[in-house]
């Protein structure tokens, strides 16, 4: 079992930062696929970016790509979210996801970071709020 907890989340304006946490426990943390993902109001939950915690690899959705920067800290067993130049159409819950499955992490980016149903391990989300 994986116990995943977010933090970071919180109100800005467009144009700023946030740096979203989200804190592994309970079980061997390396060679993980994780992930964040966000869904908002009245829309389906959508992949964000990934990381393969054995190798480093990166995986980013394309609406993200060169504002946000997903990493790790293996000693913290803590990957992060780094998200820059925030847009109001950023704004939803984001939640870490992870699974034993290495390799999912370049599967669903293959397929435009769909397949988040193969994640077995989710947190209960921290809310990003982007004004105009």
């Amino acid at each position: 079992q994986v116990q995943l907890v977010e933090s970071g989340g919180g109100s800005v304006q467009a144009g700023g930062s946030l740096r979203l946490s989200c804190a592994a426990s309970g079980s061997t943390y390396s060679s993980y696929c994780m992930g964040w993902f966000r869904q908002a109001p009245g829309k389906e939950r959508e992949g964000v970016a990934t990381i393969y915690t054995g190798g480093g690899s990166t995986y980013y959705a394309d609406s993200v790509k060169g504002r946000f920067t997903i990493s790790q800290d293996n000693a913290k067993n803590t990957v992060y979210l780094q998200m820059n130049s925030l847009k109001p159409e950023d704004t939803a819950m984001y939640y870490c996801a992870a699974d034993s499955n290495g390799l999912l992490c370049s599967v669903i980016a293959a397929i435009g970071m769909r397949g988040q149903e193969a994640f077995g391990y989710w947190g209960q989300g921290t809310q990003v709020t982007v004004s105009s």
